[in-house]
């Protein structure tokens, strides 16, 4: 078995045990997919507060300052891109972000965890920038797992709440 059909089967696993129990368990008026957008949002927040503190300290010259937010940009471009696509996310049919996401999901973890530990070993000045910096890759991944996740039908836990058959006068 290769190293990418590790990553994938980490993924797939990530996803159906982890994540999607979450949002099956989640209340009907909220979805994955809004929390997912929710934390997608958050993420594109925090990187551009991130992004500021470095720049308002004096750590991030223009040309650093100009690529970071070019790359903001294409988390921006990539919010509003699966923004569009939220329609054809519908209740209790498979979620067609979910092969689109399929690179992007595990190639996300390890930025995270990358980010995570910069924001530990980050000298004094950096530290708050690199927190939110940590913060906004965590709701990322969190908002892509959670925009994978198959929508459940309406009335699911009715339905997984109701009886198997139901007895008449008594009879089994």
């Amino acid at each position: 078995m290769s190293i990418g059909d590790r990553v994938n089967q980490f993924d797939e696993w990530l996803l159906d045990r982890v994540f999607q129990p979450v949002a099956d368990r989640l209340p009907e008026r909220l979805t994955a997919l809004e929390i997912g957008m929710s934390f997608q949002l958050g993420a594109l927040l925090l990187s551009a507060v991130s992004i500021g503190a470095m720049v308002v300290i004096g750590h991030l010259g223009f040309g650093d300052a100009m690529f970071n937010v070019l790359t903001w940009s294409v988390g921006l471009a990539f919010f509003v891109g699966i923004n569009r696509v939220r329609p054809l996310v519908k209740p209790g049919h498979l979620n067609p972000l979910r092969p689109m996401l399929a690179g992007m999901r595990p190639l996300s973890i390890p930025f995270a965890i990358y980010s995570l530990w910069q924001g530990v070993t980050a000298p004094p000045g950096f530290e708050l920038a690199m927190w939110f910096n940590s913060l906004a890759n965590m709701a990322y991944v969190l908002g892509t797992y959670l925009i994978s996740c198959t929508p459940r039908p309406p009335g699911y836990r009715q339905a997984r709440r109701a009886p198997a058959f139901r007895t008449v006068r008594g009879e089994a």
